[in-house]
């Protein structure tokens, strides 16, 4: 096998939380470059629709779902109309997230659970959804489960963000569990650590902190629109098929600092 074709989606259907702007538009644009028809899913109709149309202009076959994770009964509904939609799926990406700052002295038990529920439960319940309805069976599947560099160590000077530190760690755990008790099936479960990228969840901190952020990390640099997409086209592909329970930092060196 020519090594290109590692690299290949053709014929792959790839489910994309949180895929309507952001880190999770610009994994799904990747996934769908390298062949993967894509399924995007998010809270918002109107968001969902100008991502649907940004990747269908690249040549890219797209679908849209509405959901809110927040809610138990709504992963069956997006795991029903993903394979509605394509019949299969092949990929997972667990990338939809919140974060909350308040001091752990004062952090509201609201702020808790949500950040818990949305970071950790949820992409729990669509590994066991897509698990049982179309990976396990057919023994073979790919599941990314977006961490970040937050759940390897404490916050930094002016983050005060203990639920989403703690869930980012519970996140790359998760990931080993899982591909411990899934590989027999034939099924990856890797992670990604993203570091400081400009996103709406990041603006406030990057407001902030971003100049201390860029001078701390080895490349002296935050991510861009195109870091993350080798990370996931590798995880997606057949290019990583002896790797599971892993996690890959795309942090500019910052977590090793």
């Amino acid at each position: 096998m020519h090594v290109r074709e590692l690299f290949e989606l053709g014929g792959r259907v790839a489910l994309v939380t949180g895929g309507s702007r952001g880190l999770g538009l610009q994994m799904a644009e990747a996934l769908g470059q390298m062949g993967a028809r894509v399924a995007i899913t998010a809270r918002k109709a109107d968001e969902l629709a100008e991502a649907a149309s940004h990747l269908r202009g690249l040549g890219i076959e797209a679908t849209t779902i509405v959901g809110d994770l927040q809610h138990a009964d709504a992963v069956p509904n997006i795991v029903d109309a993903a394979l509605a939609a394509y019949g299969q799926i092949d990929i997972l990406v667990n990338n939809a997230g919140a974060t909350w700052g308040a001091p752990a002295e004062d952090y509201p038990d609201e702020a808790w659970h949500k950040v818990m529920n949305l970071n950790v439960t949820a992409p729990f319940r669509l590994a066991r959804e897509v698990g049982k309805r179309s990976m396990i069976a057919r023994r073979t599947g790919k599941i990314v489960n977006i961490a970040s560099i937050a759940g390897l160590k404490g916050s930094p000077a002016g983050m005060q963000t203990i639920a989403y530190n703690t869930s980012k760690a519970a996140a790359i755990n998760f990931t080993r569990a899982l591909a411990s008790e899934w590989g027999r099936y034939g099924i990856n479960v890797n992670a990604i650590c993203p570091g400081f990228f400009p996103s709406k969840m990041s603006a406030g901190l990057l407001e902030k902190l971003e100049q201390t952020i860029v001078e701390q990390a080895p490349l002296h640099r935050l991510g861009g629109d195109e870091d993350l997409k080798g990370a996931i086209v590798y995880l997606a592909s057949e290019a990583s098929r002896h790797v599971t329970g892993q996690y890959l930092a795309v942090d500019g060196g910052a977590s090793i600092v």
